[in-house]
């Protein structure tokens, strides 16, 4: 992506520097050409087929066969890390940035650490980004921005775990089951929520864990303390604003046109998140990813 010099321990050490993320970054795919940035796909796993996240599939096509079958998800293979990393080698870089989706939510970051400590001749840094979608997606992009900066190496990667601790996320989902049957949340708890109509708006910890931040009745209700959540965040110097949804598109439209109109807001994405996202939330996600560079 660009090439540095920097010193170290007195040499002057030539870095060109590539960055590397996963398929849950929710990335354009304009925005990822445009960088240069590699991109590991995690698995979406059916009874008769495997596919490649955002490769093989799209969100679309596992909402039509929700009907018939609800797929699990898997994370990229140690050999699969390792073939890209080698790739990223071979096209002549130096140094990879790795920066993964919540190491509280998918083992993805520790696969590709291990398989960087066998591909030799690449210097390789991997970040745990302690979130997911668009949360991660920024984090990525600013990292990319840095790097055609010409940072060097060291400083990329303190700026990139720096803006891990200021970045936020929320989402609401309409029904609890696919975070239930993906091990998220308790049985007795979505039978809870179901039964009183209550949504609770999920958050990521600093740990990068799923938590509930707050608990609503009412999809209605749910969509409007989310409003007020990315106001608060804003409010508090986060600037970009992130509206991402799943199998949501109106709903999630109105509050990005909302977001838009918020004093402070400098800069907003809306898309949608990856099929592999798709599977333990289900159809029905609004969130919101809130960041500063």
């Amino acid at each position: 992506m660009a090439t540095t010099i920097c010193t170290d321990g007195g040499l002057l050490v030539d870095q060109n520097i590539a960055l590397v993320t996963d398929s849950t970054c929710d990335l354009d795919s304009s925005t990822i050409s445009r960088h240069g940035i590699h991109v590991l796909p995690l698995h979406i796993v059916y009874a008769k087929q495997t596919y490649r996240d955002r490769v093989d599939i799209t969100p679309e096509e596992i909402y039509a066969r929700f009907g018939e079958e609800v797929p699990t998800t898997s994370t990229p293979s140690p050999q699969e890390a390792a073939d890209l990393l080698t790739q990223v080698r071979d096209s002549g870089f130096t140094h990879a940035l790795a920066v993964h989706i919540s190491s509280g939510l998918s083992a993805t970051a520790d696969t590709v650490r291990m398989a960087a400590e066998q591909v030799k001749g690449l210097e390789t840094f991997v970040v745990n980004s302690k979130t997911l979608s668009m949360g991660l997606g920024f984090i990525v992009e600013q990292a990319a921005h840095w790097v055609e900066e010409k940072l060097d190496f060291r400083a990329l990667i303190e700026r990139t775990q720096e803006m891990v601790t200021r970045s936020r996320a929320f989402y609401v989902v309409r029904t609890l089951e696919y975070l239930r049957r993906g091990g998220r949340i308790g049985a007795v708890a979505a039978a809870v929520a179901g039964a009183l109509d209550l949504k609770p708006i999920i958050s990521i910890d600093k740990e990068g864990r799923y938590y509930s931040h707050s608990r609503v009745r009412g999809r209605r209700q749910s969509l409007a303390e989310l409003f007020k959540l990315v106001g608060e965040a804003v409010e508090n110097g986060l600037d970009q604003v992130a509206i991402m949804h799943g199998d949501a598109k109106e709903e999630a439209s109105e509050l990005h046109e909302r977001v838009k109109t918020l004093p402070g807001v400098k800069r907003t994405v809306f898309g949608q998140i990856s099929p592999v996202l798709v599977v333990h939330t289900g159809p029905g996600l609004v969130g919101a990813a809130m960041t500063r560079a």
